[in-house]
């Protein structure tokens, strides 16, 4: 039986064709049972609709408050009834009793490398910053802004001709690889979440999670 999911997206959803890539390929048992998006020319819902996946788009602007709109997308994803909430491109910062409801059952990637740079423009920091190399972390989603327990890194180099855009591009190829396997283990129940901490194959992880090793040049 595929592993029961939902996905929320904002923008054009590239972490969210890997994962629906990799369930046709078979190398993820999951079931993406609906996309939901806060904005409405968000282009991955056009992804899951070629891959015959429910849509629904849910605008926070019709809400007077961020309590009312997470309020309301809760009871929409809860409609579906999933065992795993996957924020793919999901901008938004989540309301407390939006985030302790899906407790140990929420991931969200953000490109750096955490506790690094947390928030936006994370690229064209960490280049300013002269940093040597750079990635992306898969996280349990906490009440504070990319504070969750880090499950999975991968890191790039920065080289001395890099620009935030062919930073973000190297950071994008190593997102479709470390999230659909942060997501193939929550699926095979490798991956668990206990007292604020990450555990896989019920050891602990690290602060800064697995270390995925790949280059990109």
């Amino acid at each position: 039986m595929s592993y029961p999911i939902v996905v929320l997206i904002s923008g054009s959803g590239s972490n969210l064709q890997a994962l629906i890539d990799q369930s046709l390929q078979g190398q993820l048992n999951i079931d993406i049972c609906a996309v939901i998006s806060n904005k409405a020319e968000a282009y991955g819902l056009e992804r899951a609709k070629l891959a015959g996946i429910p849509t629904h788009t849910l605008s926070h602007k019709s809400f007077d408050s961020r309590e009312a709109f997470d309020a309301e997308l809760q009871a929409l994803i809860d409609q579906y009834q999933p065992k795993l909430v996957v924020l793919a491109g999901f901008m938004r910062i989540l309301t407390e009793t939006f985030a302790k409801h899906y407790e140990g059952r929420m991931l969200n990637i953000h490109p750096s490398l955490l506790p690094k740079y947390k928030g936006l423009n994370t690229h064209q920091r960490a280049i300013d910053a002269n940093e040597k190399e750079h990635g992306v972390s898969v996280h349990f989603v906490s009440p504070e802004l990319d504070a969750g327990a880090v499950i999975l890194q991968a890191s790039t180099e920065i080289t001395s001709k890099e620009t935030a855009d062919t930073l973000a591009t190297k950071v994008h190829a190593l997102e479709h690889i470390i999230y659909p396997l942060a997501v193939k283990w929550f699926s095979e129940e490798r991956l668990t979440f206990h007292d604020g901490n990450a555990f896989l194959d019920k050891k602990p992880l690290p602060v800064n999670g697995v270390l995925y090793q790949e280059t990109l040049t």
